[in-house]
């Protein structure tokens, strides 16, 4: 061994299982390659062909950054971190697509105490996989071995999604009118929010035993459920025609922070409470934690996964292309978001 290395190693830095991590992530990403990258995972800058962008009159980037959150925790303990790449993907992607962006490329941030290779494969390749299905590719990133800035089995991963729009396609909350109808896909759960109280909620739990109330599924399962895409309905929109005039990505801040940014000074909006099915494992969370309605709602998307505004003729011509969508509330004079059933 270099003494370069060995002196490296005696920090706590392995230069082997960097370069090993580094081989496995090329791999697994070269699947989700398109002919657009021009230089991608390896290279000191990924290079996107913007060519694409011809078809647009007048394009916009749009850009979003994100993580996963203490999911990874939770992830890293029960050692299934191939959904944590779908969770970071999908989780910029529908942020997008709610800002009225299409997917053009993916970038990754991975960091630990020490780099497992087969952990960090096992997570990129969640990473192509839902990077795939969006088809874009992932045009670089970076991995970190950090010891003394994570703890010993700790992982932080981040990502940044860049998208483009057409100028006059972009979400106007000024088109946004009282008496305008909210339609909800639902969520497959969790998705990458509320898991610093989850964690808390089930702690002392046996997270591996089948639980009658969430279907036989266990704690595990119903915890890490990876993020939904929503880029298939939203390609179905696209083709008919049918955008939303605004919508709302239920993530952090559930529906009462969530759906005020996309509405305009002088509008709020009432939700109805009982209109969809809310997932079981957030009645069990609400049960262990002993949480209020309004907590839930404050802290978690509670079965609301993306809030899509429309004029109230459009809402059955849009419920024909998304049979799940249910008509979840309206918009209203005055602010903020009124819950039925949680605030009177």
């Amino acid at each position: 061994m270099a003494p370069e290395a060995d002196r490296y190693r005696q920090a706590g830095v392995s230069l082997e299982a960097a370069r090993e991590a580094t081989r496995r992530i090329e791999a697994a990403l070269s699947s989700a390659r398109t002919p657009e990258v021009l230089a991608g995972v390896g290279a000191f800058a990924g290079a996107f062909d913007a060519a694409r962008l011809g078809r647009f009159k007048a394009p916009v980037l749009l850009a979003s950054t994100d993580g996963v959150g203490t999911k990874t925790l939770l992830a890293v303990r029960a050692g299934r971190l191939r959904g944590l790449g779908h969770d970071l993907v999908n989780h910029g992607l529908d942020d997008l697509l709610a800002a009225g962006g299409w997917p053009l490329f993916f970038l990754d941030y991975l960091a630990a105490a020490r780099l497992d290779p087969p952990a960090v494969a096992e997570l990129v390749e969640g990473i192509a996989e839902a990077a795939r299905a969006a088809g874009m590719p992932v045009l670089g990133g970076e991995t970190a071995e950090m010891p003394g800035v994570y703890r010993e089995g700790a992982v932080d991963v981040a990502g940044t999604i860049v998208g483009v729009a057409e100028r006059d396609e972009l979400p106007d909350p000024a088109r946004v009118r009282a008496g305008d109808r909210i339609l909800a896909l639902p969520s497959s759960g969790l998705h990458t929010n509320g898991y610093s109280l989850a964690r808390r909620a089930v702690a002392g739990e046996d997270l591996e035993a089948p639980r009658p109330e969430l279907g036989g599924a266990s704690l595990l399962d119903a915890l890490l459920v990876p993020h939904r895409s929503y880029l298939p309905e939203w390609r179905r929109l696209r083709r008919a025609g049918c955008r939303p005039k605004v919508a709302a990505h239920v993530t952090g801040g559930g529906v009462y922070g969530n759906l005020p940014r996309v509405l305009p000074p002088g509008l709020g909006a009432v939700i109805h409470r009982g209109r969809w099915v809310e997932p079981a494992v957030f009645a069990f969370l609400q049960d262990r934690a002993e949480a209020t309605d309004r907590e839930m709602f404050e802290v978690f998307n509670m079965g609301l996964g993306m809030l899509l505004v429309y004029r109230p003729e459009a809402v059955p011509r849009v419920r024909a292309l998304l049979p799940e969508a249910r008509e979840v509330g309206e918009i209203v004079e005055g602010a903020g978001v009124r819950v039925v059933g949680v605030d009177g």
